[in-house]
Order: C-alpha cells, then structure tokens, then sequence
C-alpha cells in the first residue's frame, strides 16, 4: 500500500498538524526555544500518523530550529518571514505576518495582506491548486510592486515580484544568506 502524500487540503489530521505545528512556532519564539513545537509534534507522533505525517513534523522541526537560530534577538515581521521564505516555511509565513497584518493599518496593514497572499501562491502551487495561486499572485502583485521599498529594506524587491508574475515556477529566494538548499525543499 502506497502511502498518502501530506495534504492538509484533504486530510485533516495533516491540517491539524500543519497548523498547531504553525501556531506553536509563535510560542518558540517567545521562549527562543524549540520546547512549544517539540510538544505539538510528541502528541501527534503519539498517535502514530503515517509516514508521510512523520516526515512532515520532523523536517519542520528541523527548519523551526534552524530559524530560531538565524532570527536570535530579531523582531522585525518581515524579516522573521523572509527567513521563514527562504526555508520553505510558506504557511509559517502566514501565521507571522497574520499576527503583524493584525495590529497594522494602512498601506502597511495591505503590504502584509499581500505578502500573506504571496506565500499562499506557493502552499496552493505545491498542492496543485494552479489556478488559485494565479489568482492570489495577481491580487499580491500591484501590492507590493507598490511597495517595493517596504521590501527593499531586506531583499531585491525584483526577485518576489518576479517570481510571482510566474507563480509556476518554484518559488524565489529572497534573502542572500546561505539557507541550505536541501532545507528549501524538505516539505
């Protein structure tokens, strides 16, 4: 029997996983510690998930540990999300930005809502949802090529408004850093 693929779109408890392993990323930067994630992850592997569950917890613990070591003492939203980017973290980069398009107003509340879409494109691409990535890349795009110097502060702004005018092309990097390639893609 083959297993299933990791799909939160039609598996719930895959969703689950995703998103208490998501909002429990939070928690671990507010204790610069991997404690909150580790716990999610326990009380699932708990259950005995299948294989591809398994594999899902343990590369993002992987990459939350690898995060958490690049963002020591960083608080800056944006930046924690590019990292997050770069790592292939792309619903972490919605649960961060969620939180900060919360309390913003303005142009700066839209630059986050954008943002946000722009890492939807890519969790919808890699589950093929092609058409509605198009879409959330179209609404994303005059956003932030409005704001490219809301981006620039990190990152060649070029290099996301790029990436989403092919948004079925894998996902740009954004950030100069080494990130390791192989975590990029681990899923």
């Amino acid at each position: 029997m083959n297993p299933q693929p990791f799909d939160p779109f039609r598996d719930r408890v895959s969703r689950d996983i995703r998103n208490d392993l998501s909002e429990a990323l939070l928690a671990c930067m507010a204790e610069h510690s991997l404690a909150p994630a580790r716990l999610v992850a326990d009380r699932f592997l708990a259950s005995e998930p299948g294989p591809e569950q398994v594999a899902y917890i343990h590369s993002r613990l992987e990459r939350y540990q690898h995060f958490l070591d690049l963002m020591t003492g960083e608080h800056d939203p944006l930046r924690q999300a590019l990292v997050l980017w770069d790592l292939g973290l792309f619903f972490e980069v919605h649960e961060i930005l969620e939180h900060a398009w919360l309390r913003a107003q303005g142009e700066e509340k839209l630059f986050y809502q954008a943002m946000i879409r722009a890492a939807g494109v890519y969790i919808k691409q890699e589950f093929g949802f092609a058409e509605a990535a198009g879409k959330m890349a179209a609404k994303a795009l005059p956003v932030l090529e409005a704001n490219r110097h809301r981006l620039a502060v990190h990152t060649d702004p070029e290099r996301l408004v790029a990436g989403l005018r092919s948004p079925h092309q894998p996902p740009p990097r954004l950030l100069n850093e080494a990130i390791s390639a192989k975590e990029a893609r681990q899923g």
